[in-house]
């Protein structure tokens, strides 16, 4: 069994389904709040670190300092050939240490929206799990380059990267795949004035009417999450 670590980097975005998924199949579970100012631990002390999401910008210190010093830890993690999973704002935030950069998308992606699995992805076990998806939960406003040296796993309409595998083991996904209704409520809650009219930014009604949405996700999330710990990429 694997010793899974995490990193959260507000309140209202934890593991989700994830966390159930772990502890059912006899994973061990330790966590980091970067917002509480915990430190870092020793990278030794786990196998695999999943990087959630967050409001933030990848670049925003002023106001998160400790960003600096995470994205050592995320470099460091993947120097020591770790397994790790970045969703979100921590899909961008691995993108930017394997020297992908990060930018304003050209729209806001906020809601249930298909992805398309590249060509090159369909050659991977992850990309043709991603290839079952019907509508996947998007919140974002950035968007990350593909790093060199990964695949170029899916896209959608709105946003050309969605997703990259690294050496077989670095996954970053822009979408959410963890996300459950209670968290979804707590994004509507909290990040609300994000739903504004756009041509890819839903209303609350509609990102949390589909609950049978939520379901297909989470089932999606754990056969990643096996496919990533057996090492089937």
């Amino acid at each position: 069994m694997a010793r899974i670590h995490y990193l959260q980097h507000v309140p209202f975005e934890g593991l989700g389904s994830i966390d159930v998924w772990l502890a059912d199949n006899g994973h061990s579970l330790s966590s980091t709040h970067l917002y509480e100012q915990a430190p870092l631990p020793d990278i030794t002390t786990f196998d695999m670190l999943i990087v959630m999401g967050g409001p933030m910008g990848i670049y925003d210190y002023h106001d998160h300092p400790w960003l600096k010093q995470e994205k050592k830890f995320i470099r460091a993690c993947i120097d020591a050939g770790k397994t790790v999973l970045g969703i979100c704002l921590g899909a961008q935030l691995i993108a930017d240490v394997l020297g992908g950069k990060v930018t304003r998308n050209p729209e806001k992606e906020i809601g249930w929206f298909p992805i398309e699995v590249t060509t090159q992805g369909m050659d991977t076990a992850i990309g043709a799990s991603l290839a079952e998806a019907e509508d996947v939960f998007h919140w974002h406003g950035d968007t990350f380059a593909i790093p060199p040296g990964a695949i170029h796993l899916a896209r959608s309409a709105a946003c050309e990267n969605q997703a990259f595998l690294y050496d077989g083991r670095v996954l970053g996904l822009q979408f959410h795949l963890e996300v459950t209704p209670a968290g979804a409520a707590a994004l509507c809650s909290e990040c609300g004035n994000e739903l504004v009219p756009a041509r890819y930014v839903q209303t609350a009604n509609e990102i949390l009417a589909p609950t049978e949405y939520f379901h297909r996700i989470n089932r999606l999330m754990q056969d990643i999450l096996a496919k990533l710990l057996a090492g089937t990429h």
